[in-house]
């Protein structure tokens, strides 16, 4: 298990923020999923804003408040510029309100959004690296920060100039960039990034210990280079090349998937928690989508391809970070509360920070919604589909009421 230190955590009014306005974007963009159809074109104005509004929105802003908790506690350093973060939401927000504003009301606004995402991101990825340059430690963690970071501004970047190109400013190719850029940010960026924070946080919170990490390194590697292909290969109009970077992400993927079997047959801690019951959720959407990916590529089918994207983004992506909310967040708050209180009075365990009935009702409200919504995609039914909305969007209500009694426990 990946040593952690608490000695270089920052404040909890630095990062409680960054959890705050990723579950109300979270709310949002469940909400809208009731104004979808089950059959769209991911070059749609409209798909392009929710899918924004969502991984930026939610899955992004997430990620960045955890990395700005974890990369000090796992590096074992503090961080070189830490107020930073007090301007990287602020932009960030902004940027994300402007871009979704551009994809479904006025295009105009879209450079103006993307350029606020821009500066923060690069303001995110630079504090990053002059971070790890200050630490001696050379873990698959460390590495895949490095690596995520650099696939971050690659993506970021061409978005912005995607982002141009939609107004007029720039003759640009939007199909092959669009899938640079989602491969860069997703796979690059987001999948590394999940890899890095899985060799610390699951083990950490399943309590096991002495396990090999030869798949993950090899599944780390696969991913990396399976990112370049797809990115260059995008760039260039070069098919073959981007085949090739599908066929090592699948391997890597389910390399990955066999580390954390590996990881689970060690596993002491056997209570079937929220957080466990999302991990389980979590891979098993994964197995799904790549199941239906190998289809997709079989049949040509849309509907296959755009099931195995819910599965791997609603299911997977979305599930890991749902399940890791309810045991980070109390974490920060008991850390920041009650630490200093242990020995002299009476102090809370983790899991009494939060309603577990809360809990309980928006994990099957979630896994229901997933489900729904995936079969609503690849049988493109209406009804399965908003059925599917209406459940995420319960789902992100008792999420939302939850993290607001977290966030306040104690004061």
């Amino acid at each position: 298990m990946t040593p952690i230190s608490r000695d270089f955590a920052p404040p909890l009014k630095l990062i409680a923020p960054f959890f705050k306005w990723g579950v109300i974007f979270y709310l949002f963009s469940t909400l809208t999923l009731l104004f979808f159809k089950p059959t769209f074109s991911y070059e749609q104005m409209d798909v392009a804003g929710w899918m924004h509004l969502f991984l930026l929105g939610f899955v992004m802003i997430i990620i960045f408040g955890a990395m700005a908790q974890l990369i000090p506690v796992v590096l074992e350093v503090g961080h070189e510029v830490v107020d930073v973060y007090y301007v990287i939401l602020p932009l960030l927000v902004l940027g994300i309100l402007l871009m979704v504003s551009g994809f479904w009301l006025k295009p105009v606004l879209l450079p103006y959004g993307g350029l606020f995402v821009l500066i923060a991101m690069v303001i995110f990825a630079f504090e990053n690296m002059i971070t790890l340059k200050k630490s001696t430690l050379k873990t698959l963690t460390v590495k895949t920060v490095i690596w995520s970071n650099v696939y971050l501004l690659l993506g970021i970047v061409l978005g912005f100039v995607m982002a141009l190109g939609l107004v007029g400013g720039v003759d640009i190719d939007i199909s092959y960039l669009l899938k640079a850029h989602a491969y860069a940010v997703l796979g690059g960026y987001v999948v590394l990034t999940i890899m890095g924070l899985s060799l610390t946080l699951i083990p950490m919170f399943s309590l096991a210990h002495g396990f090999d990490q030869k798949y993950v390194q090899r599944a780390f590697r696969c991913m990396i280079v399976s990112v370049a292909f797809v990115f260059v290969g995008a760039l260039l109009h070069m098919h073959w090349l981007m085949y090739i970077g599908y066929v090592l992400s699948f391997v890597g993927m389910v390399l990955y998937l066999w580390q954390i079997y590996s990881i689970y047959k060690l596993t002491v801690r056997k209570e079937m928690d929220v957080w466990a019951k999302f991990m389980i959720f979590a891979f098993f959407t994964l197995i799904v989508s790549l199941l239906c990916i190998l289809l997709y590529f079989m049949t040509g089918i849309p509907s296959v391809q755009h099931a195995s994207m819910w599965f791997l983004i609603l299911g997977f992506i979305a599930s890991f970070i749902l399940g890791h909310l309810y045991k980070i967040v109390p974490f920060l708050v008991w850390f920041e509360r009650f630490a200093p209180l242990v020995g002299k009075e009476k102090v809370p365990m983790l899991n009494e920070m939060y309603s577990k009935e809360g809990a309980t009702v928006m994990f099957w409200f979630t896994v229901s919604g997933v489900i729904c919504g995936g079969m609503g995609l690849l049988f493109e039914s209406d009804i399965l589909f908003k059925a599917g909305g209406s459940f995420l969007f319960t789902g992100a209500i008792f999420l939302y009421i939850t993290m607001k009694k977290m966030l306040v426990y104690g004061v």
